[in-house]
């Protein structure tokens, strides 16, 4: 069976991103432009646009396509900015963060879904503005300020050097909290938060809850 996806893009945004009140019209070109299928594994590309996360290597996840328009939504990107990204994953909201800014510096931990985010970047052409570097973002040390911070994993509490590295007038995306409640939230370079939705997410490796002991 050959599946229409151009068609399935289509249906994606009209029912599933709009009706969760994304209507930026930047972020509903980009997601129903941008070829999705083309992110996933091959036995998963019938689900590309189901409202479903979908499994990567290592026991990751790729967001819900709603989470993911929601998110872009919320960062209200500018053509002449700088994003980090914090979890590459499949490198597809990579490619869509690199169509709404300048350049964007994605950090994966894990080798082989850095590798394979790369070259599915590569493979479509829309990698041209986004570099890709193993990194756990967790102890990675940088000189250089971002206009935007996106993290696709959640924390259990926001990391105080996340926001160090927002230029000002900067902002962080993150999501925290405990599941199955968590909160999006963005974080502006002047300490103020915006609480956006919520939602439940799998941790950042090594940003999970300590676990729990009871007698």
């Amino acid at each position: 069976m050959t599946i229409d996806y151009a068609h399935a893009r289509e249906l994606m945004v009209e029912q599933q991103i709009r009706p969760w009140d994304v209507l930026d019209i930047k972020v509903l070109d980009v997601l129903a432009r941008l070829p999705r299928e083309a992110f996933v594994a091959e036995a998963h590309r019938a689900l590309a646009y189901a409202d479903i996360e979908l499994p990567l290597n290592g026991g990751q996840k790729m967001m819900k396509p709603v989470v993911e328009g929601r998110t872009l939504q919320a960062l209200d990107l500018q053509p002449g900015e700088e994003v980090l990204e914090i979890g590459t994953g499949s490198g597809y909201l990579s490619a869509c963060l690199g169509a709404l800014s300048r350049e964007v510096l994605s950090l994966e931990i894990d080798p082989e879904l850095a590798a394979t985010a790369r070259a599915r970047l590569d493979s479509t052409g829309l990698g041209t503005n986004v570099r890709v570097e193993v990194a756990d973002a967790l102890g990675w040390q940088t000189d250089r300020r971002f206009d935007v911070i996106c993290v696709t994993g959640a924390v259990d509490r926001v990391p105080s050097q996340f926001a160090s590295w927002l230029r000002p007038g900067g902002r962080l995306y993150i999501i925290h909290g405990r599941s199955p409640v968590m909160e999006a939230i963005l974080v502006k370079a002047d300490g103020s938060t915006e609480s956006l939705f919520e939602t439940d997410i799998d941790y950042l490796r090594g940003a999970a809850p300590a676990p729990q002991f009871h007698l």
